[in-house]
């Protein structure tokens, strides 16, 4: 039986929840995800679960943050001047925005935080500082 190896390209069916129990995404309902294994095209702590599957295998991995999306970063969160975001951007905790690089890149952010003088944004990765924990299943294999 044939069993993954590092630059297979495979296909998985999954569902990604916090430790609590919360779903934060899955497959369900969609395509399953495809990808080369070993290519970093997903977070390196399922990318190593991989190898070693066979079709129709599954598996619960737990994945510590460091192996995910990383730890907080407190230097991704900056306090910028309220009067410097034009009046038509919406400014509740938790709204998504798009700011702009030095180098023109765009980059997601999150208002964290919000005053009278001060908007509190956060570039951190949204389940940065998270464990998680997948549920996935091998449906493909594409040897390399």
């Amino acid at each position: 039986m044939t069993q993954v190896k590092s630059g297979d390209t495979v296909a998985i069916h999954y569902t990604g929840t916090l430790l609590d129990g919360t779903t934060f995404d899955s497959s369900d309902g969609r395509d399953p995800l495809e990808f080369v294994v070993g290519s970093g095209q997903i977070i390196p702590g399922l990318d190593v679960a991989l190898p070693g599957m066979a079709v129709g295998d599954k598996k619960v991995v737990d994945i510590p943050c460091a192996d995910a999306y990383g730890p907080l970063n407190p230097e991704m969160r900056q306090s910028v001047p309220r009067e410097g975001i034009p009046d038509d951007i919406p400014l509740e905790v938790g709204t998504q925005l798009q700011m702009q690089t030095p180098t023109g890149q765009a980059m997601p952010v999150m208002v964290v935080e919000v005053d009278e003088a001060t908007v509190t944004l956060d570039a951190n990765h949204p389940l940065a500082g998270q464990d998680l924990k997948f549920d996935i299943e091998l449906m493909r294999i594409d040897a390399a």
